[in-house]
C-alpha cells in the first residue's frame, strides 16, 4: 500500500483528475501486485454505479441546469433583496440568503458560485465592495448548496453507507442554516467596520408583490420536493425526476424564459457533468476494492481506537482529518473512500450514524471553498478576474466562522438530529 499511496499522491500532485488518479492507482495494484483477473475491473466499475439511488444524481444536476437557464436565479436574488436588503452589508447578505434558496434547487456548490457569482460579484463591486470581498462571500456561501437538500453528495453518501437519503436530507437543514447564519453575522460585523452600503429606501408594496410573484415559482420547487419526499408521495430518486419536470414546466410554460433549445442544451450540460460524477464513483468503487483486499478499514479502525476510545476526542480528530481531505480531494470521492471506513468506528464509539454523516459532509463541503483544490474558488476566479491566491486570502475569515458552526454541529448532536427525529426517521 506504500507504493499505491506514492502513485496516488504523485498523480494528484501533477494535476490528474481525481477519477483517473483512483483508476490509475487501482490499475497499478491489480496489474503489478494483485492476483485478481483484469476482467474483474470492468465488473467492479459497473457495479459501483449500478444502483437505483444514483439515478438521482443526473436528474438533480439536470434540474439545476434547467433552473439556471430559466433565469429563476434573478428572481431569487430580487426576493432575497426584499428580505435582507436593509441589513448592513446588504448585497453581501443577499448573496448568502440567495445561496440558501438556490441550495434548495440545485444542491451544488459550484453551480451556486457560477450562477449567483456572475450576477452578484459585479453588482457588489459596483456598490463599492472590493472584488476580493465580493468573491469571498460568494464562494463561502456556496458551501451551503450541498448541505441544504437536495444534495448530490448526500445521495453519494447514501449509496456508500446505506443511510436513508430522506434522513440525510432532513438532517441537512439546520446545519445549512447554521452556516448561513454564521456568515451573515460576520458580514454584519464587516459592514459595521467598513461602513458597507445598504438599501435605505422602502420598496413599494406593488413591487414586493410583483417580485414575490416572479420568485414564487423558484421558491416552490424545494417545497414540492420536500413535501413529496417527507410525505412518502415519491422517493428522493423520483423527486429528482419531478424537479426536472417542474423546471421545464416553469421555464417553458409559466415564466416563458426558456426555449426548447435551452432545454436541449441543459440535457447536454447535465450529461457531461453527470458523466464526471459517475466516473468518479466507478473508479472509487474500484479503489475501495483495493482497500478491502489490503484490510485498510480494519487497520485504520485499530489505529484510531488505539489512540482514543473517547467519542469527543475521536470527533475532533475526524474534523481535523476531514478538513484536510476536503482541501485536497473532491467531496464525492472522499465520501466514497472514507465513509465505509470511518462510519463503523463512529458507531462503535456510540456516535449516532446520521449525526456522523452530517459532520463528515459539512467538513468535506467546506473544502469546496478551501485552497488548494476548492472547486468553488476556481469557478469564481474567471468571474472576478482575481487569482486563486487573492481569493484564498480573502475567504479565510469566512472559513473561520464556518468552522465555528461546524464545531457546534459536531458537539451538539441535537442541532443535526432535531428535524429527522421530528419527521420520524430516528427515535
Amino acid at each position: 500500500m506504500g507504493v499505491i499511496a506514492i502513485v496516488f499522491v504523485l498523480a494528484m500532485a501533477i494535476g490528474i483528475p481525481i477519477a483517473f488518479v483512483l483508476g490509475a492507482s487501482s490499475l497499478y495494484y491489480f496489474v503489478v501486485l494483485g492476483n485478481i483477473p483484469l476482467s474483474m475491473i470492468g465488473q467492479k466499475m459497473f457495479s459501483g454505479i449500478d444502483n437505483y439511488v444514483l439515478l438521482a444524481i443526473p436528474f438533480f444536476i439536470l434540474a439545476g441546469e434547467l433552473m439556471n437557464r430559466s433565469k429563476i436565479t434573478d428572481a431569487l436574488i430580487s426576493f432575497s433583496n426584499i428580505l435582507v436588503g436593509r441589513i448592513p452589508g446588504a448585497l453581501a447578505q443577499v448573496n448568502i440568503v440567495a445561496s440558501v434558496f438556490f441550495a434548495g434547487i440545485t444542491g451544488s456548490g459550484v453551480a451556486d458560485t457560477a450562477a449567483l457569482g456572475s450576477i452578484l460579484i459585479p453588482a457588489m463591486e459596483k456598490e463599492g465592495y472590493t472584488a476580493e470581498y465580493a468573491t469571498a462571500v460568494t464562494c463561502a456561501s456556496s458551501v451551503i448548496g450541498p448541505i441544504i437538500p437536495p444534495s448530490v453528495v448526500m445521495v453519494i453518501y447514501s449509496m456508500a453507507t446505506g443511510e436513508s437519503v430522506g434522513a440525510l436530507f432532513a438532517a441537512g437543514y439546520i446545519p445549512g442554516l447554521a452556516i448561513a447564519l454564521s456568515l451573515m453575522i460576520l458580514t454584519f460585523v464587516y459592514a459595521k467596520k467598513f461602513n458597507h452600503p445598504r438599501r435605505t429606501e422602502k420598496i413599494p408594496f406593488k413591487k414586493v408583490v410583483f417580485t414575490l410573484r416572479k420568485s414564487i415559482v423558484g421558491l416552490m420547487c424545494p417545497v414540492v420536493l420536500v413535501a413529496g419526499i417527507f410525505s412518502g408521495v415519491f422517493t428522493p430518486t423520483e423527486a429528482a425526476v419531478v424537479s426536472c419536470l417542474y423546471a421545464i414546466l416553469a421555464g417553458v410554460f409559466i415564466l416563458k424564459t426558456m426555449t426548447w433549445k435551452d432545454v436541449f442544451e441543459s440535457f447536454k450540460g447535465a450529461a457531461v457533468a453527470s458523466s464526471i460524477t459517475l466516473m468518479v464513483i466507478a473508479m472509487a468503487n474500484l479503489f475501495g476494492q483495493v482497500l478491502t483486499i489490503e484490510r485498510i478499514p480494519t487497520l485504520v479502525a485499530n489505529f484510531m481506537l488505539s489512540v482514543t476510545t473517547n467519542k469527543y476526542v475521536f470527533l475532533l480528530m475526524i474534523n481535523v482529518f476531514l478538513l484536510f481531505m476536503g482541501m485536497i480531494m473532491d467531496p464525492g470521492a472522499s465520501v466514497l473512500i472514507l465513509a465505509p471506513i470511518l462510519l463503523p468506528i463512529a458507531i462503535q464509539l456510540g456516535i449516532q450514524p446520521l449525526h456522523f454523516a452530517l459532520v463528515m459532509l459539512v467538513n468535506l463541503n467546506i473544502g469546496l471553498s478551501t485552497p488548494p483544490v476548492g472547486t468553488c474558488l476556481y469557478a469564481a476566479a474567471p468571474i472576478s478576474g482575481l487569482s486563486i491566491e487573492k481569493i484564498s486570502k480573502a475567504i479565510m475569515p469566512f472559513i473561520g466562522v464556518e468552522l465555528i458552526a461546524l464545531m457546534l454541529l459536531t458537539y451538539i448532536p441535537t442541532l443535526t438530529l432535531f428535524v429527522p427525529r421530528l419527521l420520524g426517521y430516528i427515535y
